[in-house]
């Protein structure tokens, strides 16, 4: 018995944890960008806010002694919609033109914010992630946060004013209740 009661609370763990990652954002509607003195690069135009089904698209510059020295420069985005998933993070394949790398990407319907970060390779095939471990984030035109709610330029009435119908708040919320149903139910049944 005591061996099901711990499966059903390791479930119930493992299912709440997107609903953890949420509360440890970056301030909902808040972009974040690299400080240009602790990054080898500039960014010379992005997209902000993402739209829903429209292009975002990032070009960043490379600094003079990075460009010389050899380095290359890879750049990975990951979208992450209003329901707490993300999709796997995508290697893009930018278009170079010397220091300049651009990018684009069509967020889905109903996302909250584009992640993305840059691999800077050294001569010598070392690397150095910028950020280090986390990622720079620019945010949607309507997003849902589960401890602010809805949000955004394009929210508007209790809705997202960009033609989309498909959202789905508070679907963690929905899906953590559930898995504390089913467990509550399992533990009283032993």
């Amino acid at each position: 018995m005591r061996i099901h009661t711990m499966m059903v609370l390791l479930v119930v763990t493992i299912m709440l944890m997107p609903l953890a990652a949420q509360g440890s954002e970056a301030v909902a509607g808040q972009d974040v960008s690299p400080s240009e003195d602790d990054v080898p690069f500039s960014i010379s135009k992005r997209t902000s806010p993402s739209v829903d089904g429209e292009s975002w698209s990032l070009t960043v510059v490379m600094d003079d002694d990075v460009y010389e020295n050899g380095t290359s420069f890879e750049i990975t985005t990951q979208v992450c919609t209003n329901n707490g998933v993300c999709d796997p993070p995508s290697l893009m394949e930018a278009s170079i033109d010397n220091k300049i790398h651009s990018i684009s990407v069509t967020p889905p319907s109903d996302h909250t914010y584009v992640n993305w970060r840059v691999k800077a390779i050294y001569s010598d095939d070392s690397y150095t992630n910028y950020p280090n471990g986390d990622w720079y984030k620019t945010w949607s035109s309507c997003y849902y946060q589960q401890d602010t709610g809805w949000d955004g330029i394009d929210y508007k009435d209790g809705a997202c004013d960009i033609g989309s119908d498909e959202a789905m708040p508070g679907f963690g919320f929905a899906l953590a209740t559930t898995s504390l149903v089913m467990a509550t139910a399992l533990i009283r049944r032993d």
